[in-house]
């Protein structure tokens, strides 16, 4: 039986990790971040990380213990419940698919602002490109993430060094919490959807070389790495524009360039950075869900020919296929400003069980072999799990009643289907 293609090393996992993290997130959430807690934003994004780190040690261990595809439904399996791993399978799926979609019209929307193309007709190019290059092969398109990663890396760097060529020569209290620190705490569960991402590390397991050293420490190369990028872009874009006039617009970042000599220049240089962050966006969305439906198909829980394997560029080419015109017929719904928070709301609740998958397994299993194994513990329970699985429930019930009867809707979708699946109707 063919397998996937082992390609990728640390710096190409480190490098596809922090893509899928900085995507596009920054260049909006800045802003509306600058409007709850002002000038001290860049404390926002520490509180953030430390709370991702929880999750992302969690992912980290779990990791080097079952560097598989499919990574969330194989931690629940393990777990011993099969309907559960199942329904995080399918919400992964789901929420990936129309986020596909929904990027690739962002992206489209950068794109017929430079050049007046068919939004549709781009959103739909755009899939199919990049599934093309997903189907190519992992390593390809490795190396247009680690590009496209640049790109995004390149236009926050802009900002970062304008930002500092004028550091000291403004007076900015950094320290300055406008709303106090319940404003400082509501900004920091905002820019914490910035960090969503490094969980998809885990999902080319099977295509990295020696995973159960690498992926630990391309979790925590991740993490530390944006984390030190978002704290000097805030200080940065705090320094050259009043947190304010940050917080009232839709391109912040653009806005922040655009007070230096760069001028109007800045809109136009970073409106292309953007497209090459959606894009990237829209690359990792369709590795992550292509290999979670192939995970799933090898472990029955799918219909078998997802798991079909090509011969030559060895991809799950039909995953792929599927995957493509699943997010080609979302992308005729047009913007849906529910699918974020829906996709948000999947992404704690998949936290809140991995936390609780490493905690049941450290009882169930104590003596299994962990190449990593997350500090702070006591006997066997690990404490930096607990605290990530309190902080992603408390997150998780912020969201509307809306919300959570979509997330619902379709977790139910996806219990009709395990129930076709397992008596046969479907195979």
């Amino acid at each position: 039986m063919p397998k996937l293609k082992r390609e990728l090393g640390l710096f190409a996992v480190t490098a596809y990790a922090v893509g899928n993290i900085l995507g596009a997130g920054i260049y909006a959430l800045i802003g509306e971040a600058a409007g709850l807690t002002g000038n001290s934003v860049w404390l926002s994004f520490v509180i953030g990380a430390i709370v991702a780190s929880f999750t992302g040690l969690s992912y980290a261990e779990l990791s080097s213990m079952m560097p598989r595809a499919a990574a969330e439904y194989v931690y629940l399996r393990k777990c011993g419940s099969k309907v559960l791993a199942f329904l995080i399978g399918w919400l992964i799926l789901f929420t990936g698919v129309v986020s596909a979609a929904t990027v690739a019209l962002g992206f489209a929307g950068y794109f017929h602002g430079i050049f007046g193309s068919s939004i549709i007709l781009t959103a739909l190019s755009l899939i199919a490109v990049l599934s093309f290059l997903n189907f190519w092969g992992i390593k390809e398109s490795s190396r247009f993430n680690i590009l496209f990663t640049a790109v995004e890396l390149f236009g926050l760097l802009v900002v970062i060094i304008l930002g500092f060529s004028v550091f000291g020569k403004t007076e900015v209290n950094y320290f300055e919490i406008s709303n106090g620190v319940r404003g400082l705490l509501a900004a920091s569960a905002l820019v914490f959807f910035a960090y969503i991402g490094f969980e998809d590390i885990a999902n080319v397991s099977e295509e990295t070389r020696n995973p159960k050293k690498v992926l630990a420490k391309a979790f925590i190369l991740a993490v530390l790495i944006t984390t030190v990028i978002y704290i000097l872009t805030s200080i940065a874009a705090v320094t050259l524009v009043d947190a304010k006039e940050l917080s009232a617009s839709k391109s912040p970042l653009a806005l922040a360039a655009s007070k230096t000599f760069l001028g109007n220049k800045a809109f136009t240089v970073l409106s292309y950075v953007a497209l090459f962050a959606t894009a990237n966006t829209v690359l990792v969305i369709m590795i992550v869900g292509t290999r979670m439906m192939y995970g799933m198909s090898r472990g029955g829980s799918l219909p078998k020919i997802l798991g079909a394997i090509h011969k030559t560029r060895r991809t799950p080419h039909v995953a792929i296929i599927v995957f493509m015109l699943f997010s080609m017929l979302f992308v005729f719904f047009g913007e849906i400003d529910i699918v974020a928070n829906i996709t948000s709301l999947g992404a704690f609740v998949t936290f809140g069980l991995v936390n609780a998958s490493l905690i049941w397994l450290r009882f169930k299993y104590p003596k299994a072999d962990r190449p990593f194994k997350t500090p702070v513990n006591i006997g066997n329970f690990p404490v930096l799990a607990f605290l990530g699985l309190v902080t992603t429930i408390f997150m998780a019930l912020q969201f509307s009643i809306d919300v959570m009867l979509y997330t619902g809707v379709a977790m139910a979708s996806g219990l009709i289907l395990y129930q076709l699946i397992e008596r046969k109707i479907i195979s």
